[in-house]
């Protein structure tokens, strides 16, 4: 053998010989005689391939379970066939995640926002400014930030932030009823739970009052008819999404609560909350 060649150690020699007799004859006589530097650059190569591509790997696996979460809070808020959001809902809850929305909880403080996160252990509450960092603010209230906010994105997609402590932590043996209103939903629990809001705010609640960002409602235009005048007193009156508030909640407990357990009041219309 060449000063050029491999020393081929015995171990890789017996692999060699058993790769040889599996029909790699070619490839195995080549390796051989290769120069130290080529099969140098191979091992490394292969290091790569097994070590480097791993991660890509995941990080794309990860990627995809995020995706699914804004399908899933999607097709509820759009009131898309049943059939396609139980599917996403499904997938997201497979792989770990949660549906998450973000809320304002009225009950804690009406000027900051949250993330509400629905996972198969619970309801999970986040402040989101420890998701986001600072938010700017426009007289006194914040201001939701985008899809360039990609923290934000990640947890909406189904991904719960790992190194962010919930503002509460709420199992679902704990919520006794779900109501729905026009613009919001009220959870109803065995006890009072501490919720601070990041502008300090703080409260005991045990009857949290969420609205989950989600479409907007409509204006019922009021108006009396003066023969003299022609039209006065026009006034609008705005309804909530009603429909979409029953969605959330039946949808919740037909994944969280398929014993029934969580009591579901018929729901109120008309004017309010």
């Amino acid at each position: 053998m060449s000063s050029s060649a491999v020393r081929i150690p015995a171990y890789f020699r017996k692999n060699l010989r058993n790769y040889r007799e599996s029909g790699g004859i070619a490839v195995a006589t080549d390796v051989a005689t290769m120069p130290r530097v080529i099969v140098r650059a191979l091992v490394f190569i292969a290091v790569f391939l097994v070590f480097g591509l791993a991660a890509p790997r995941a990080a794309t696996a990860q990627s995809s379970a995020c995706e699914s979460g804004h399908r899933a809070r999607d097709y509820i808020v759009e009131g898309i066939d049943a059939r396609q959001a139980d599917e996403e809902w499904r997938r997201t809850l497979d792989d770990g995640g949660a549906i998450a929305w973000t809320a304002t909880l009225y009950d804690v403080d009406m000027k900051s926002f949250f993330v509400v996160g629905f996972d198969r252990q619970g309801i999970r509450i986040y402040r989101l400014a420890d998701i986001t960092g600072p938010l700017k603010t426009h007289r006194g209230v914040a201001e939701l930030p985008g899809r360039e906010n990609a923290a934000l994105w990640r947890v909406l997609g189904g991904c719960m932030p790992p190194g962010v402590a919930p503002a509460a932590e709420i199992p679902w043996a704990s919520v006794r009823e779900i109501r729905s209103g026009n613009w919001v939903l009220w959870f109803e629990l065995d006890r009072k739970i501490p919720i601070v809001s990041d502008r300090r705010k703080r409260k005991n609640v045990d009857d949290i009052m969420i609205n989950l960002h989600g479409p907007g409602g409509d204006v019922d235009y009021r108006r009396s008819w003066n023969p003299r005048f022609g039209v006065s007193n026009l006034s609008g009156i705005a309804k909530g999404p009603a429909a979409y508030q029953e969605r959330v909640r039946y949808t919740l407990v037909k994944f969280f609560d398929p014993e029934g357990r969580i009591k579901l009041p018929k729901q109120k219309r008309g004017a309010g909350w």
